[in-house]
């Protein structure tokens, strides 16, 4: 028997094999979901720490801060230690104001750009839809978080969230998704879990082959 005859009859095998219904949607449950996913704590200051955890483990910074003041505060010191000469942001008015007040030469994304102009930004400064605490994840869209290139081309991205913003699980992210844009979906949603990264190369990790070096998260 050859080798094709083989992945055939292998084929056929697998195919009498009668798949679970999930209720008889075809589908896995959110339940069975959180089954197999790891805890992420039952109280609002255990999925804070957890994000924090996971955030670090990844090679990203998370901050709590506790206001706009110490939040500019920050954002001045990193653009003084990085020597950061042109910023990149969206009209949000909480990453808006925070970019603009670095003074310094300011590319905003809804107006329309040069993808050349946005490559020679030092940091991308965008809001957030979500902080999944699970995978230490943040989740942005195209339509909260100033397009698709302001999160890639800088090589530091700075997110800005709000406390409210943290949910437990990825179900969690879905749901609130769903609940924000209902039908109407933005087109581009993604799941940004620290800095770009590839271990192609002989399995050594090297950060920013795809995207951001590095990853800042304030959170509000």
């Amino acid at each position: 028997m050859s080798e094709r005859e083989n992945i055939f009859n292998r084929i056929r095998e697998a195919l009498t094999v009668e798949a679970h219904s999930h209720n008889g949607t075809g589908l896995p449950t959110t339940a069975e979901h959180r089954g197999v996913m790891p805890p992420v704590g039952a109280s609002e200051d255990e999925r804070f720490a957890l994000f924090a955890k996971n955030a670090s483990d990844l090679k990203a910074t998370f901050k709590l801060v506790k206001d706009a003041g110490e939040l500019t505060a920050e954002l001045r010191a990193l653009r003084d230690t990085e020597k950061w000469q042109r910023v990149a942001t969206h009209k949000s008015p909480l990453a808006q104001t925070h970019a603009i007040g670095l003074g310094l030469p300011t590319l905003v994304t809804d107006d329309g750009y040069d993808k050349h102009d946005m490559e020679q930004c030092d940091v991308g400064i965008s809001v957030c839809d979500a902080l999944i605490a699970q995978t230490g994840t943040v989740l942005v869209t195209s339509r909260n978080s100033g397009g698709r290139a302001l999160s890639c081309l800088p090589p530091h991205h700075v997110v800005i969230a709000r406390r409210e913003q943290l949910v437990a699980d990825l179900p969690a992210a879905f749901a609130m998704v769903k609940k924000i844009y209902s039908a109407n979906y933005p087109s581009m949603i993604s799941f940004i879990t620290g800095p770009s990264r590839t271990g192609d190369i002989e399995r050594i990790l090297v950060l920013g082959a795809h995207g951001p070096k590095k990853l800042t998260i304030f959170c509000l």
